[in-house]
């Protein structure tokens, strides 16, 4: 039976997390950092030793940038292949839930956890992403669960104890290979905490935790300590200044408020986030493991709100790790009141969730009515480039507000159901259900649109550029659009690494095109005057300068 579940699962898995996944450009910076990155790694063959420009690559370990290497190799360089690693996550994910959640109550459990992991908006949404922290955030939850396992009083033999801590150890050094020690920051805090929580009285034995450390280190140092004796102790320490400086300093403008990470998901995670609230109060009912896996799971949700509340640099996938307790919390309280007590559902639950999902509805039925209608919010903005990009030609037919109309429906229906004692489960699957497919039809429709007016007309220019013999930099913002979508090969000389040196250099033996935001022209042309600069073309938000060769 339980084959034919996780068979069902791969199924609707592939399903949902590998259509589409080439239909839009990879979106700058994040997804286009990662998979640039891979890509020299084909073109350089130095697997060993990470690039960006063909330039030493020092802000993030190559684990997930070897996957998207390998995926390259098969589908070629696109964005199937930079994406399709994180589908493969996502499938894998929605297996370990599963077997996690069928072990601890029953496959009806595990089933509940799947649905609302997969019919909240984030936690869906980033396995169709480019982006690093899934794999990251599956290897922590691993490591993690090795510790539920061994502080469960189970009767094991001191060698099954030791067999989880090695486990721990490898799934958070994996997690070290993939982004770094943030990772063994999470459990050191939450180990840390679970031992507050007993009155600090030994939860674990000391042996485990030296046996996990030994095996992080071992399985970490494998790239860290050969990386460091082949190209010395520079990867080492950029690393370590670049996570100094995301911890006390806003990177690139990726700042926000204290309580940024609530806000990201409560709206989010929803309606996980929402069905979460009710499992937060403590129960003496449940056996231990369940209890023991629940304790763990909030813990480790304050972990991570704690630790990226004090991070300066907010950005939304920093606190992506959450969505696993929080989709469990959601799972625990959504059993307990269907197949448990049978109580009726708080009132205030049913309420949150119509307000949040009724805000979610208008606002996905109104985008497309106000994109209609751009000059009604034109004069609001501040930005001389948010201006620009808005007057892109985007085909709105109006039609799109169905979307968030359809959401509406489906997911009002199911909390009517749910409010019923006898279709609470009807209710429940409706509600997430209409998250699967909107997102879906999210995706499909709207990020196509999106992309146009964001960064299209940049990536437009440099593909055209990926047959011209020239060089292409941007001025005044960061963008690894330029290096990824021109293929840029490697240089021939090795005076020439980055192509914005170009600008200052005389008699260039090809042209150079620069590419910055409207909002910094009067500073570019300035800038350039002097230069051999002409501009070629401004669109949706963009200046494109060209210096001919020779000058």
């Amino acid at each position: 039976m339980r084959t034919k579940n996780f068979i069902l699962i791969i199924c609707l898995g592939a399903l949902l997390f590998i259509p589409f996944l080439g239909s839009v450009h990879l979106f700058d910076w994040d997804e286009i950092n990662f998979a640039e990155s891979a890509r020299e790694m084909l073109l350089t063959h130095k697997y060993s030793f990470l690039q960006i420009n063909f330039q030493p690559f020092t802000e993030k370990p190559p684990l997930f940038m070897w996957v998207q290497a390998l995926s390259m190799s098969v589908f070629g360089v696109n964005e199937f292949a930079a994406r399709l690693p994180n589908a493969i996550v996502g499938i894998i994910t929605l297996l370990v839930i599963f077997n996690i959640g069928t072990r601890l109550k029953d496959e009806k459990f595990g089933w509940i956890w799947v649905l609302c992991y997969i019919g909240s908006f984030l936690p869906h949404f980033y396995f169709k992403t480019g982006l690093i922290d899934p794999l990251f955030n599956l290897f922590i939850f691993l490591g993690v669960y090795q510790f539920v396992l061994l502080t469960n009083p189970e009767d094991f033999k001191p060698t099954k104890g030791i067999t989880k801590a090695v486990f721990a150890g490898i799934f958070i050094g994996l997690a070290i290979l993939t982004k770094g020690p943030v990772a063994l920051l999470v459990v050191l805090f939450c180990l840390i905490f679970y031992w507050a929580d007993f009155g600090f009285k030994a939860v674990l034995s000391f042996r485990y935790l030296v046996v996990f450390l030994i095996s992080a280190f071992i399985v970490s140092t494998a790239w860290f300590g050969l990386d460091t004796i082949r190209h010395g102790s520079g990867f080492l320490v950029g690393f370590f200044e670049r996570q100094v400086a995301l911890f006390n300093t806003p990177d690139a403008g990726h700042g926000g408020p204290f309580y940024y990470h609530f806000v990201v998901l409560f709206f989010g995670c929803f309606p996980a986030s929402i069905f979460m609230l009710s499992a937060l109060r403590k129960e003496k009912t449940e056996t231990y493991q369940v209890r023991n896996m629940k304790k763990w799971m909030v813990i480790l949700l304050f972990t991570i709100l704690l630790i990226f509340t004090i991070v300066k640099t907010k950005i939304i996938h920093y606190s992506s790790l959450a969505y696993f307790p929080i989709t469990f919390l959601a799972s625990y309280a959504i059993y307990k009141i269907i197949w448990v007590s049978k109580a009726k559902p708080g009132t205030i639950i049913v309420a949150l969730l119509f307000l949040v999902g009724s805000l979610l509805s208008i606002a996905l039925a109104s985008i497309p009515y106000i994109a209609r209608h751009i000059n009604w919010i034109e004069p609001y903005i501040g930005d001389e480039f948010g201006r620009e990009a808005l007057k892109a030609h985007v085909n709105w037919t109006g039609w799109e507000s169905l979307v968030g109309m359809g959401y509406f429906i489906l997911f009002a229906t199911g909390i009517v159901l749910y409010a019923r004692k006898n279709t609470r489960l009807a209710g429940v699957i409706s509600i997430f259900v209409a998250g699967v497919i909107g997102l879906q039809l999210t995706l499909y429709i709207f990020t196509a649109k999106i992309e146009a007016y964001s960064q299209k007309a940049a990536i437009d220019f440099f593909i055209a550029r990926q047959h011209e013999d020239c060089y292409v930099a941007v001025w005044g913002y960061k963008s690894y659009a330029q290096l990824y979508y021109t293929q840029k090969q490697p240089p021939t000389d090795s005076t020439i690494i980055n192509d914005g040196d170009m600008i200052f250099r005389k008699h260039i033996p090809k042209p150079v095109y620069l590419v910055a935001k409207v909002s910094d022209r009067d500073a570019i042309y300035e800038f350039t005057h002097n230069q051999g600069f002409h501009m070629v073309q401004s669109e949706n938000g963009f200046v494109f300068l060209k210096k001919e060769a020779g000058k």
